[in-house]
């Protein structure tokens, strides 16, 4: 049995570049999938009031969202062989507070 999983697009726009210029613009758009909900995991993190902002509690949950979800898909790999162990410690460390 194939296991479910949500499906995604994300779209990156560069706005502004360091030097104040907007041209040439940069777009780009992936699919992808996430075991989960990941609005709700935003919400979660917003809830938790762990960050200066709203907008670094979003960039939080979504970076880490797509972080761990190729560091799961990818447990095998040896880049995160370190990760492997102190992940999990991270994660339980977040969701009690």
């Amino acid at each position: 049995m194939e296991k479910r999983s949500n499906k995604y697009y994300l779209t990156l726009s560069l706005k502004q570049y360091a030097n104040g210029e907007t041209e040439p613009a940069k777009e780009i758009g992936i699919e992808f999938d996430n075991h989960d909900e990941i609005f709700s995991i935003i919400e979660r993190i917003k809830d938790k009031n762990i960050f200066a902002n709203e907008s670094e509690a979003i960039q939080f949950a979504l970076g880490l969202k797509l972080f761990s979800e190729i560091k799961i898909k990818n447990r095998k790999n040896p880049l995160f062989d370190e990760l492997n162990e102190v992940f999990p410690v991270f994660m339980k460390k977040l969701k009690s507070l």
